[in-house]
């Protein structure tokens, strides 16, 4: 079980993000959180996987826990080490001029064994392109594939906790939904997954439970079921609520009539 308890967050000691989010994410399910940009997703994800520092955030109330061990004052390194959580960004950090090989070989840095080579083969059979690309250097792949990639550097962890954040960002529709096929197939194996999605009707479709942020804040929760047939959540999230469409302007007016506001 993965918790968030009244978590505040600021970053350069004066701009506030995060307003005392309190969250569960429970072991093997998949848990999605949907929220225009600027809500706070990103930042949420940080604080979990000890990243905030990077990005001279701070985490200033609340905590984070595993199970009952907190992760607060741990960095990304240990919090991988201990309790095998990691975070896939947004921004498919590979490195461009190593092959497919040498970036997965890259990623299990922290444990160069025997097991290295199997997991690497497990990689390839979650992702068959990237096997036919393996000497192929990163810089020269797909998007797509390098968002492949990315996600398979992150099993090279060996995790039991992976958070995601945007991973259909940019992507073709086709290659979204074989991203969230290998999703479905690492849940259906007892991975936890934490999803942050700009697609919230493909995450939600796949989640167990979900939440809605805006401004720092948890507005709605719930099964990610009964959120797909929320009607807030279907105007502002799915485009597919009962009223026609809305200009922008139209819709600015409207999130006035949201319910949890």
């Amino acid at each position: 079980m993965l918790s968030i308890e009244n978590l505040r967050v600021v970053y350069h000691d004066v701009i506030s993000i995060l307003n005392g989010i309190s969250l569960k994410a429970a072991g093997g399910e998949i848990s999605v959180i949907i929220g225009a940009n600027g809500a706070g997703k990103t930042t949420l994800l940080r604080a979990i996987s000890g990243m905030l520092e990077m990005f001279d955030g701070d985490i200033i109330e609340g905590d984070i826990k595993v199970g009952d061990f907190s992760l607060k004052g741990l960095d990304s390194t240990d919090i991988i080490k201990k309790f095998g959580l990691t975070y896939v960004m947004e921004d498919r950090p590979v490195f461009w001029y190593l092959t497919i090989e040498e970036n997965l070989a890259a990623a299990a840095y922290s444990r160069w064994n025997r097991t290295v080579k199997a997991d690497m083969e497990k990689v390839f059979d979650y992702f068959p392109v990237l096997a036919k690309l393996r000497q192929q250097k990163a810089g020269y792949t797909s998007g797509g594939e390098q968002q492949m990639l990315a996600f398979g550097m992150s099993l090279m962890t060996q995790p039991k906790i992976l958070l995601f954040d945007e991973p259909s960002l940019g992507l073709a529709p086709l290659i979204t939904e074989e991203l969230f096929r290998i999703i479905e197939r690492l849940n259906r194996e007892g991975m936890t997954i934490v999803l942050v999605e700009q697609n919230a009707y493909a995450a939600l479709q796949i989640g167990h439970r979900g939440c809605v942020l805006e401004n720092g804040r948890v507005v709605l929760e719930g099964p990610a079921a009964a959120l797909l047939e929320n009607e807030d959540v279907r105007e502002f999230y799915l485009g597919a609520g009962s009223k026609e469409r809305k200009s922008y302007q139209d819709a600015k007016r409207y999130k006035r009539r949201k319910r949890w506001l």
